[in-house]
């Protein structure tokens, strides 16, 4: 790792603390999002990121939605059952996770991946992160 790498990771975390402690102080607790997606093999990279693109546009319409982070699964323990991409929300509070499920900009993005057709399947686990 770099100085300028090295830099950016402890700005990073730094930045990450500050955000935790400010919700914390005012009483609010994030809530973490995870979306894990299973491609069918016909699913194009563009059609892929277009999935990636809309999901990202939802935190600039959606209040509440803090952080989008997504990745692509690259653990060598061959136990992903064939989920690949796996998408983060985080939340300011459960209040705005539970205002964003009924939303009508995330409904579009529900449509849009039912016209698209490129989900074998999906699976989404929300928590609260816990400090160690």
């Amino acid at each position: 790792m770099n100085k300028t790498t090295g830099l950016s990771v402890v700005v990073a975390v730094l930045a990450a603390t500050l955000l935790l402690s400010a919700f914390q102080t005012s009483g609010k607790e994030p809530m973490r999002h995870i979306v894990v997606f299973k491609y069918k093999p016909s699913a194009t990279p563009a059609q892929i990121g277009q999935v990636t693109k809309a999901f990202g546009e939802l935190q600039d319409k959606i209040p509440g939605i803090i952080a989008f982070e997504h990745g692509v699964n690259n653990s060598p323990e061959n136990k992903n059952l064939g989920f690949t991409h796996v998408y983060q929300l985080t939340f300011e509070d459960a209040a705005a996770r539970d205002a964003y499920l009924p939303h009508p900009e995330h409904k579009k993005f529900g449509a849009l991946l039912g016209r698209l057709g490129v989900l074998e399947d999906a699976f989404v686990v929300d928590y609260t992160p816990v400090a160690p």
